[in-house]
């Protein structure tokens, strides 16, 4: 199995487009208490289907908007656990103490930029996947279009550049819409 199933027809059909909503973004978790502003336009999204993201969203993948940490303001009071990753990076995952979901993540390491958890975005209606990760490890129910970009693992350095450049054309599709 190779580290992308991204196939040869899909690679010419063209990426879906994503209408950006006007700035700033805005989310919280679901009692209120904690509630962000996105100001700068994200830098990529993608769904995770390793285990961990699994476990941590009660769901089939996790859905991550990165975004550069100094276009992010965050009110309310923010818990944050802290794990370490196969990769040996240190992990926190930031959540509201009163209702328990889950707003954000981070690595330690990388101060300058956070991972939104997508499903607390007020209007989760323009999201598409630029592309799909650790897909090994993805519930049998969950299909992936061969044409989206699919890594059996973490991406690494070319895979997240092309997931980047997929999301940059679809920004700039949906412009041209």
């Amino acid at each position: 199995m190779s580290d992308t199933h991204q196939s040869e027809a899909g690679r010419a059909k063209r990426s879906p487009s994503v209408r950006l909503p006007s700035l700033p973004l805005t989310g919280g978790c679901q009692c209120g208490q904690v509630r962000y502003e996105i100001r700068k336009i994200p830098l990529v999204f993608y769904l995770c289907h390793c285990t961990e993201c699994q476990r941590h969203t009660s769901s089939a993948y996790g859905e991550s908007l990165r975004v550069e940490s100094a276009s992010l303001v965050v009110t309310g009071t923010l818990k944050t656990t802290r794990r370490g990753s196969q990769s040996g990076a240190i992990r926190l995952g930031d959540f509201c103490p009163d209702c328990g979901v889950r707003v954000q993540h981070r690595s330690e390491g990388n101060p300058h930029r956070v991972n939104i958890k997508a499903g607390t975005l007020d209007d989760t209606s323009w999201l598409a996947p630029a592309g799909h990760i650790w897909v090994r490890s993805k519930q049998p129910f969950v299909a992936i279009d061969p044409a989206e970009l699919a890594y059996d693992g973490p991406p690494g350095d070319a895979g997240s550049a092309a997931i980047g450049a997929r999301w940059r054309e679809m920004l700039a599709a949906g412009e041209q819409d």
